[in-house]
């Protein structure tokens, strides 16, 4: 069986290449995808944690900057009142000024009224002040709390992207090195069926397409193989699928030439 090897650095033709020779090849092509497998496995959930984490951070800083461009609209807005203040506060004296040199009493009373206007615009502007000024501390506080958020979380992304940066180093050449392995073993199988491998193994729960038939019965969902089947089975002369799950069968002697 040593063609599906040998003839991996060249060109193959399909038409010379048995059934049998095609089944080693797709039970390679499935131990070495199951490698793979377990390696993208170790890496777990990192690179989605990153993404995460990185999102988080965004939106954070989106929250930062919103809650500063509010900071900076309220101290605007206090120093509006403030000018509004001086304003009135120099009106107030115009008015007291004009109102010693008042020829009668509409005219005093007319600039009394005016002083009265100007005094409770100050105070009204001295309370938007204050709420104002409340409201300043209160974004300031939800600022300091969101920073530390942020650089909490920066910290978080550093470490898992160091993690995740040391743990694709030591995966990734032995990833790489299988991938042309299986590529090397694709080259043995027609197209319609390595599609077929890999639909089957798409849907497939633990990612087996190719599965070795274990005391009468199929490795993949357990269902008994009827004994003409399995003769055909042991055979290794056409792609026996299980009627059950339609995973391809073979037996212990392909998965053990597979394995070499």
């Amino acid at each position: 069986m040593s063609k599906t090897k040998a003839g991996a650095d060249k060109e193959v033709n399909l038409a010379d290449v048995s059934t049998e020779e095609r089944l080693i090849a797709l039970a390679r092509v499935q131990v070495i995808d199951s490698k793979i497998d377990e390696i993208r496995n170790v890496r777990g959930e990192l690179p989605l944690e990153v993404q995460d984490l990185e999102d988080e951070i965004t939106g954070l800083q989106t929250r930062i900057d919103k809650l500063l461009a509010e900071v900076e609209e309220f101290n605007h807005n206090i120093q509006e009142k403030k000018i509004a203040i001086e304003d009135g506060n120099a009106l107030i004296k115009k008015y007291e000024d004009q109102r010693m040199n008042v020829r009668n009493n509409r005219e005093y009373d007319s600039l009394t009224k005016e002083i009265e206007y100007q005094g409770l615009e100050i105070q009204l502007a001295e309370k938007r002040i204050k709420e104002q000024i409340y409201a300043v501390e209160v974004k300031q506080e939800a600022v300091k709390q969101a920073q530390e958020s942020f650089e909490g979380r920066k910290v978080d992304l550093e470490n898992k992207k160091k993690e995740l940066i040391e743990i694709v180093s030591e995966t990734e050449r032995e990833e790489k090195e299988l991938l042309e392995k299986s590529e090397n073993n694709e080259q043995f199988i027609e197209p319609r069926l390595l599609t077929a491998y890999k639909r089957i193994r798409t849907n497939a729960r633990n990612g087996l397409a190719v599965v070795a038939v274990e005391r009468d019965a199929c490795g993949g969902c357990f269902n008994r193989i009827p004994p003409q089947r399995n003769l055909d089975i042991r055979m290794h002369k056409k792609i026996i699928v299980c009627e059950y799950c339609g995973r391809i069968l073979v037996d212990e002697t392909i998965l053990e030439e597979a394995s070499k």
